[in-house]
């Protein structure tokens, strides 16, 4: 019996999947009764397809706005919607980010206990796949981030590097529309930094995915076609860049 086709990305965006991704309009959030403001009134848009960086200092709101666009947190104002559907209020915000939605953490959080095919299996278990599916799909990702090499090695015999590309290929298991970054190079030395902002930025462009990427670091804010810039829970600038490398 022939095994069931691999699942594959698809090489152009889907149907339906054009124009607005992200909008929001005086969006806040507040944590300890209101004694501490995250966010102060933020509006935006973000299309299909875009690479936009969000930066500023530590304390800016920028990683609370990226958890509010991946369902990880709720506003305490305003509105955030995604494709014209408003995030607070989705009905099953698990199955949201399962299926819409691939993270990529400055901590990788990958389990220990399990090799690098075996992590990046694990959101597929949301899915309908086989047993078969799930493990070509894993080992065909793994080779697209260079490493069809460390398939049955566990994390703490990879590098910092390795085990954030493992991240990348478990990020992209099931699909997703869009790609939320946050601080990706942030535990990596200036070799693996570069090395992994140049995959990101690929798979950004060969998937014609929507990358929204936080950093503190302005370097990689230029690689990014727009930069948001945050402080004190506010945009204090949004703009396009004149040439980045990405596009170059």
């Amino acid at each position: 019996m022939s095994a069931s086709p691999e699942p594959s990305l698809p090489d152009s965006a889907p149907p339906g999947r054009n124009g607005c991704v992200y909008a929001a309009a005086g969006l806040t959030k507040e944590y300890d009764d209101g004694s501490v403001k995250a966010l102060r009134g933020v509006d935006f848009r973000i299309d299909q397809g875009e690479f936009v960086a969000i930066i500023g200092p530590s304390g800016c709101g920028k990683t609370t706005l990226l958890q509010m666009l991946g369902a990880l947190d709720h506003p305490s104002g305003g509105t955030l919607n995604y494709r014209a559907s408003s995030i607070p209020d989705l009905p099953d915000p698990a199955a949201y980010r399962a299926r819409e939605i691939g993270f990529i953490f400055q901590a990788f959080h990958l389990l220990p206990t399990f090799t690098a095919l075996e992590n990046v299996q694990m959101p597929m278990f949301e899915t309908e796949w086989t047993a078969t599916e799930r493990k070509d799909r894993a080992v065909s990702l793994l080779k697209s981030v260079g490493l069809e090499h460390r398939l049955h090695h566990f994390p703490a015999k990879m590098s910092g590097g390795e085990r954030q590309r493992v991240a990348i290929a478990r990020s992209l298991a099931n699909g997703p529309s869009v790609l939320l970054a946050d601080e990706p190079t942030g535990n990596l030395d200036s070799q693996n930094t570069e090395i992994i902002l140049e995959l990101i930025i690929r798979l950004h462009q060969e998937q014609h995915m929507t990358l929204v990427l936080v950093t503190h670091d302005p370097a990689i804010a230029r690689r990014a076609a727009r930069t948001i810039q945050m402080k004190d829970g506010r945009i204090v600038a949004d703009h396009a860049s004149i040439s980045h490398p990405a596009l170059i």
